[in-house]
């Protein structure tokens, strides 16, 4: 690593001869599948912009002209150059974030990691630098070809395009991928150009002629190379896709030929108006495992065997997508009605196998949230059953089209939130903890939150079946735990995990529960049960709407404990007050849950024991208030007897 050793920022690149940068790029690889391998992450993204980074940053000079990641997961090879070295902690607590963190470096700029959004900041930032009579600086907005199917792209480039007159480089990173290949009219017309044998043979035919006359001739393509580059792109009529837009584009370039790279991006830097420029890359490149992974070439890995590329260690029990996977084609086996819509992720949220078993019932939207959601609501108005699948996170961004286009026309679709809640490594942006405080809001949903395998699939089976308004499943990250049966259901749906008999003198605590946090509870319970606090656990399993029988059992109960892996301001413990309230049940009531800020990357556990959410301290604070020394104290022991 003598080169890279060397690099503590951009402008150490600048020394280097072409040869020195092509051996910086060779050892950023061996460092990112060595690094990577140890503690996961996004590894094939990043080895597919090594040489794509190293030529923003010789030809740009961040961070005074801004680099804006679409989306940061491709952002290793930029912490790499601007100083960050130390990956042992990567995506772990007190270390690097596996996106672009401000606090990290003056040259992270835009924090969130949802796809398509990075135009929008460009222009913003590219507008407000002419407005402030700083010509010299350029934006560089580096896009994925996947970002290219958000609709928030497209809104961007039609104003940047209307208003032309800044420093602004768009540089799209084809690599025919999101997570899996790209789809859309898009994705087929730039796959179109990076097979066409036209752009191939053009671009190796011009090098070989120039390379036959010696070095003189290679410094004549050298310097012909940007004129080569338009040629190309009128050859392969790619420019056509741009025509209409009044933007320069230029390419398309091999991303893993460095100097063409750089070259191409110096023109771009010196049009002085917006400009697009086309990259080629490979997904993965440089690693065989991940060159051959035909599933997403090694989008995001866990701790993996360096040299094969093997996971270390295996789950041995089913993932909570797994689960979902299996029982969607169950349902849609026996009910035509059911359809499913995913955005660019058809694998990660389990549609594959359903995909497989019936391919004319899945739609894959690309990242395109907000038209899967309203796409939905039109196909259930035809008659069917849409299951929309996609990141918590993500649904973030379809609240409207959810609100105004799904629940206002009482459309039967059913919402499966994979990864909600606490996920951990993945950081703020990712982190699925505000679904259950917005969705809630929405009049008309219904939210359940299963605990364990057989309640997904009864879960799901019961979604499905709902033809008047949404319905939404949701669930974390991993692995599903072990399962928790009930010892009584009642009548309307609850399940009761634990119960203080309804003859016993005391009946002290009432916890109910959100989907996985039910373990918890019961564990709490134990803890209590020695120092001799009763305790009732029960699952709603359907959390919003609050079930009659939860404010029955809070009634003879001196004290409710909500538990949710959400954020508590305006969660399910909130609306649990409410329902209480409006029946006139003064039973004290402590909602927990999440603190109203955005977690930073770190596992799972190290989150929830951070939000107070692990059993013992959960029965620490219980014990304080039932012996009325902490707020909300418990309501009296007599009243609750009465």
């Amino acid at each position: 690593m003598a080169i890279l050793d060397g690099i503590d920022g951009p402008r150490d690149l600048d020394h280097l001869s072409p040869e020195e940068c092509r051996t910086l790029a060779a050892e950023i690889r061996e460092f990112l599948i060595a690094e990577v391998a140890k503690t996961g992450g996004h590894l094939g993204p990043n080895l597919g912009v090594v040489e794509l980074t190293i030529a923003m940053h010789r030809v740009f000079e961040s961070p005074r002209d801004p680099i804006v990641f679409d989306t940061g997961h491709q952002s290793y090879v930029h912490k790499l150059l601007t100083g960050r070295k130390d990956f042992s902690l990567l995506r772990r607590r007190g270390g690097l974030a596996g996106y672009p963190q401000r606090a990290e470096s003056e040259h992270d700029i835009v924090e969130s990691s949802h796809a398509s959004s990075s135009l929008s900041w460009a222009d913003g930032i590219s507008r407000a630098f002419a407005r402030t009579g700083q010509e010299d600086r350029h934006v560089v907005a580096l896009v994925g070809d996947g970002a290219l199917t958000g609709g928030m792209t497209w809104e961007a480039l039609n104003n940047i395009t209307d208003d032309n007159d800044r420093n602004l480089v768009i540089v799209v990173n084809d690599n025919g991928r999101s997570y899996a290949p790209t789809i859309g009219g898009m994705a087929r017309f730039l796959n179109s150009v990076r097979s066409k044998d036209t752009y191939r043979d053009l671009q190796e035919g011009s090098e070989k002629l120039f390379s036959r006359f010696g070095r003189p001739g290679r410094t004549i393509y050298r310097g012909a190379r940007g004129a080569l580059h338009g040629f190309l792109s009128r050859a392969s009529n790619n420019d056509h896709l741009y025509s209409n837009l009044d933007i320069k584009y230029l390419g398309p370039v091999d991303g893993h030929d460095l100097a063409a790279v750089e070259e191409v991006l110096r023109q771009a830097k010196g049009y002085g108006r917006p400009t697009l420029v086309h990259v080629i890359t490979e997904k993965g490149r440089g690693y065989a495992p991940a060159e051959n992974d035909e599933a997403d070439q090694f989008h995001s890995v866990g701790q993996i065997n360096p040299g094969n590329g093997e996971p270390v260690a295996v789950s041995s029990g089913p993932s909570w997508t797994g689960v979902f996977r299996e029982r969607i084609v169950e349902l849609a086996d026996t009910d035509e009605r059911i359809v499913a819509i995913t955005a660019a992720m058809l694998a990660p949220t389990g549609l594959d196998a359903l995909a497989e078993r019936h391919p004319g019932r899945v739609y894959d939207v690309g990242i395109a949230e907000q038209h899967a959601v309203t796409s939905a609501a039109g196909l259930a108005y035809g008659g069917l059953h849409p299951v929309v699948a996609i990141y918590a996170t993500f649904m973030n961004r379809a609240f409207d089209q959810l609100l105004m286009d799904v629940a206002l026309h009482r459309a039967g679709v059913t919402f499966v939130l994979d990864r909600a809640g606490i996920t951990g490594p993945d950081g703020a942006s990712h982190n699925g903890v505000w679904d259950l405080a917005t969705l809630q809001v929405v009049p008309g949903i219904r939210i359940a939150s299963p605990r364990d395998e057989a309640t997904l699939r009864e879960l799901l089976g019961e979604a499905v079946a709902i033809t008047d308004g949404p319905t939404v499943i949701r669930y974390p990250k991993g692995s599903v735990g072990e399962p928790l049966p009930a010892i009584r259901r009642t009548d309307d749906g609850v399940d009761v995990l634990r119960e203080v008999p309804q003859d016993a003198s005391d009946r002290d605590v009432l916890f109910v529960t959100v989907g996985p946090m039910a373990q918890i509870a019961l564990d709490a319970a134990e803890i209590l049960e020695s120092q001799g606090i009763s305790s009732t656990v029960v699952d709603p399993r359907w959390v919003v709407p609050v079930a009659g029988s939860v404010v029955e059992l809070a009634r003879s109960h001196r004290l409710l404990i909500s538990i949710e892996d959400g954020i508590r301001v305006g969660g399910v413990g909130t609306r649990i007050r409410q329902a209480l309230r409006d029946a006139a049940v003064d039973t004290a009531v402590s909602e927990l849950g999440t603190p109203d800020e955005f977690p930073e990357h770190a596992s799972r556990g190290e989150l929830l024991e951070a939000a107070g959410l692990t059993a013992a301290q959960i029965a620490a604070d219980v014990s304080a208030q039932v012996r009325g020394v902490k707020i909300p104290i418990a309501r009296p022991e007599q009243r609750a007897k009465d």
